[in-house]
């Protein structure tokens, strides 16, 4: 564990779905990066004074957490080949990412980015059918395999009623579903999400989220689709992820089940946040409780 950064190492995971190699025996990660570091020109932003080692599990959905500036989107941008690698290797489901055709990379992997845009007068049923662009290509006439994603998508997501209407005069919540619906008829086995609970209340950001972990892997019969999510919001993460993965200045800190990486330690370390950390009376997953100082003295 790499502590230049000043920050204290908080212990990783030992379960085979760490921060470093997976334990022999363990099923194979979905993502593994070796050696790796990203930035922009001159600057490293992922892996600066000790490039990254990370094991991302198959068929769990993984939370990235952390401050903003800490390289969370630029690690996504890594995982999707947006961003070239600088230095190291990135492998997703046992297959070097470096020579993969770019139509072939997106029937695997599936995006949905910060604050993404339609183009003006695109209806949401038009966007969606984006989605299926990397299965009959761009020019391609849609099939009855096409049909049916689309529909099942724009069903899962709630949006059959709105079909036909305009993205553009989607409210923020509905724009992102829409979003959401798109990468849905993508049907890819690894899911990647940057922010997806943006513009979202917290109702919303729960109901979105366990749709999130209930998409299948169409390769493999009876298995969830692998999701890696960058998420702000730790409760919902918390409640979300079977496997979180905490970063700091470019390096991950800690990774592993909720229950052990969201600490106070590990809290006041990331984000210079004091908080107490309760189980869920029901659930059992972490509840964040940020404190005051005033707080504490009224205790």
């Amino acid at each position: 564990m790499d502590t230049d950064s000043g920050a204290r190492a908080v212990p990783e995971a030992t379960d085979g779905t760490t921060a470093g190699p997976s334990s022999p025996g363990g099923p194979p990660p979905a993502i593994r990066l070796r050696g790796v570091t990203l930035g922009y020109g001159d600057r490293v932003v992922v892996g600066p004074g000790q490039p990254l080692d990370l094991d991302l599990p198959s068929g769990q959905t993984t939370a990235i957490i952390g401050a903003n500036g800490c390289g969370k989107s630029t690690l996504l941008r890594g995982l999707t080949r947006q961003l070239p690698l600088l230095t190291g290797t990135l492998e997703v489901l046992g297959r070097s990412a470096e020579h993969w055709p770019a139509r072939s990379y997106a029937r695997t992997v599936a995006l949905l980015p910060q604050s993404p845009v339609a183009p003006d007068g695109m209806t949401v049923e038009q966007l969606v059918d984006r989605g299926r662009h990397p299965h009959r290509g761009w020019f391609g006439a849609r099939t009855a395999t096409d049909t049916e994603a689309i529909a099942r998508a724009l069903e899962l997501a709630d949006l059959v009623e709105l079909a036909g209407a305009d993205v553009s005069e989607l409210s923020g919540g509905q724009r992102q579903r829409a979003w959401l619906a798109l990468v849905l008829a993508q049907q890819t086995p690894v899911v990647l999400l940057d922010e997806p609970t943006s513009y979202l209340d917290l109702s919303h950001q729960v109901e979105l989220m366990d749709l999130v972990r209930s998409l299948p892997d169409p390769t493999v019969a009876g298995q969830r689709a692998t999701v890696v999510a960058v998420l702000h919001e730790l409760n919902v993460a918390s409640r979300s992820a079977d496997h979180v993965v905490a970063m700091a200045h470019g390096q991950v800190v800690a990774a592993g089940p909720p229950g052990q990486v969201l600490t106070p330690a590990l809290l006041e370390e990331v984000y210079g946040l004091d908080a107490d950390v309760v189980p869920d009376p029901l659930l059992g997953h972490p509840v964040v409780l940020p404190r005051t100082p005033a707080d504490r003295l009224g205790a």
